[in-house]
This record gives C-alpha cells, sequence and structure tokens, in this order.
C-alpha cells in the first residue's frame, strides 16, 4: 500500500500547552486531502493516515461531543 503524500509540515494543536505538558498528536494535510498523524513524543515512530471522509467524520464526531470530552 502507498502512503498518500504529505504536503505540509506537521502542526500540534495550540491546545496542546507548553513546556513539558506537550505530548500530543501533530496533524499533516496530505496530497489527496486527508490528513497524516504522529506522535509528537515520537515523531519517527509511524504514521497514522486518514482519507478525507474519515478525516472528516473524526472532526464532525469530537464537534457532537462522540468522544466524552
Amino acid at each position: 500500500m502507498n502512503s498518500p503524500e504529505i504536503t505540509t509540515h506537521f502542526t500540534k494543536s495550540s491546545y496542546s500547552g507548553g513546556g513539558q505538558a506537550n505530548d500530543c498528536v501533530e496533524i499533516a494535510h496530505t496530497a489527496d486531502g486527508g490528513r497524516a498523524v504522529r506522535d509528537s513524543k515520537n515523531p519517527g515512530g509511524g504514521l497514522q493516515f486518514y482519507a478525507p471522509e474519515g478525516w472528516a467524520a473524526f472532526l464532525d464526531g469530537v464537534k457532537r461531543g462522540a468522544f466524552g470530552g
């Protein structure tokens, strides 16, 4: 399976804080309109890729509070 091309730098949420308490995931855009996700504590440890539809469904779930936040 080919991984989508990453087209932006990885960024962390502004809500992740600073200093020592900034463990978070980082997100980058992919050429197909999806997203690549990695662990900020271990950026070389691997990536997860999400198609545009999957990423949109995830964001919709976050907005609806589906994940207990």
